[in-house]
């Protein structure tokens, strides 16, 4: 494990930056303090609001975090398609009396200007979706005093994320819950992704920099498998959705271990990208017909989501979450941080003493 990952944290337990509301300053903080880390989600926030609340996670811990930015998208939905869709959710809108979004209303989520508070405003760590940052960003951070890492799915999109000088990759398993990191979003692949313990091993042979592992990982044992497979550290994301501190919906929260949930699914119903999510009335009746079209289809349903959310409609929402979400534990962060490491530690023993982790 390189020694500047090291630094980062105690335990290597990394929150995932879970955008949408959910990655707020107090879990990143509560995270952190129990030695992982931490991490903000700036997708969908406007520069002034990533600044206050790096600002607030200042004055709640003294301990490093990190601030994940969306990279932004190339221009090459159809609008007809975008068009077709929005007309089939044109119910959706009559039934939760509203209207929907402007699919125009923006393809960089300001990321100039994210970018520009990162430089201004120097985090201990800055992670990139959806792409990689140019190489001149990447140096700039690093010479602010910013660990760098990048999301890749496949062996190729790592050996990119290396090339582009990047200080660490995230491997994120097709387990994973939300968004899938793929760099270019191609809809013949969807569904081909790699399972997380094939990945990672893959791409250990591929690349020289640090491997965080992410995708469907609930517990210690789970760590200490990604770790033997190549891994540095393991990113999690599903598992601290359903904290205390965790700002997703308490519907949402409910519903990672509600039996109705049996299953989730990569879906662009709700964004136009591929994203896993809990099976839902939403998900079934318009995944299949979802154009590929991120953020356009973002946009136009974020009035739905929010007015889902508003009615505690958990049918009508997107539940993001990864395929190990039954095993979601509702705790205090700083509590799961703990049992996660003791787990690991016991895990560690066991394969130290009788060569396996059962």
């Amino acid at each position: 494990m390189s020694s500047a990952l090291t630094d980062l944290s105690r335990h290597p337990i990394v929150q995932a930056p879970m955008a949408g509301g959910v990655s707020v300053p107090r879990l990143a903080a509560a995270v952190s303090e129990a030695g992982g880390l931490g991490f903000l989600a700036a997708g969908y926030k406007t520069a002034d609001g990533l600044y206050q609340e790096i600002k607030q996670l200042r004055g709640l811990t003294g301990l490093p975090f990190g601030v994940n930015l969306f990279m932004p998208q190339p221009e090459y939905a159809d609008p007809a398609a975008v068009e077709v869709y929005a007309h089939q959710l044109a119910g959706e809108a009559t039934w939760y009396e509203t209207e929907l979004g402007d699919p125009d209303s923006g393809r960089d989520d300001g990321y100039d200007a994210k970018l520009a508070v990162l430089l201004d405003n120097p985090v201990p760590a800055a992670s990139f979706h959806f792409g990689i940052p140019s190489s001149e960003i990447l140096e700039s951070l690093r010479r602010a005093g910013t660990f760098t890492l990048v999301t890749a799915t496949t062996p190729e999109e790592a050996l990119a994320v290396q090339y582009a000088g990047a200080d660490a990759v995230i491997a994120q398993g097709v387990e994973a819950g939300g968004h899938q990191g793929t760099h270019r979003d191609l809809p013949e692949q969807d569904g081909s992704g790699l399972g997380l313990l094939s990945l990672v091993a893959q791409i250990r042979e591929t690349v020289t920099i640090p491997i965080v592992a992410a995708g469907g990982i609930m517990r210690g044992s789970q760590i200490a498998a990604v770790l033997a497979a190549g891994a540095s550290a393991a990113q999690l994301g599903t598992a601290f959705l359903a904290t205390h501190e965790s700002g997703a919906h308490d519907v949402h929260k409910q519903a990672l271990t509600n039996p109705l949930y049996v299953r989730t699914e990569l879906t662009r119903a709700f964004s136009g990208r591929p994203a896993r999510g809990l099976v839902n009335r939403f998900l079934r009746e318009h995944g299949p017909y979802a154009p590929a079209a991120y953020p356009e289809v973002h946009h136009l349903t974020a009035p739905l989501r929010k007015a889902a959310a508003k009615a505690k409609d958990a049918q009508g929402m997107a539940l993001w979450a990864g395929q190990g979400h039954r095993m979601a534990r509702e705790l205090p962060a700083g509590q799961l941080v703990e049992i996660l490491a003791a787990e690991l530690d016991a895990a560690r023993t066991a394969l130290s003493g009788t060569g396996d982790l059962r």
